[in-house]
């Protein structure tokens, strides 16, 4: 699962916050990896991206105590936007794309759903 959480405003030191967010997730089962990106053409955008093993463990991990004392509130202030999605397609260097399929249930398909809901 790829997580992709963007910002628009550029908020005092977000670097900071950012980092210790991703500090925190990171210590969390399921975390593959994450990276804290600035926008090249507009100066307050900034991103922080971060891959899981499924749906689940990133609500675990936003769960714990530590994520709700430092990453919740940094995403609190995220754009209001779809921000998870399910890897479908995969390529690593070298190699073909790999097709992965849907976790999401039949009856979701289609369904346009908040992500603060």
């Amino acid at each position: 699962m790829l997580v992709i959480t963007r910002f628009s405003e550029g908020l005092p030191d977000f670097a900071a916050r950012a980092e210790r967010a991703l500090a925190v997730l990171a210590a969390r089962p399921g975390y593959r990896g994450g990276s804290v990106g600035r926008s090249t053409d507009h100066d307050g955008g900034w991103a922080v991206v971060t891959r899981w093993d499924s749906v689940g463990s990133w609500r675990r991990a936003l769960s714990s105590v530590d994520a709700k004392m430092y990453a919740a509130p940094l995403l609190a202030l995220a754009r209001d936007e779809p921000s998870t999605y399910e890897e479908l397609l995969t390529a690593s260097p070298g190699d073909s794309p790999q097709r992965h399929s849907s976790d999401r249930a039949a009856d979701t398909r289609g369904e346009r759903r908040s992500r603060r809901g």
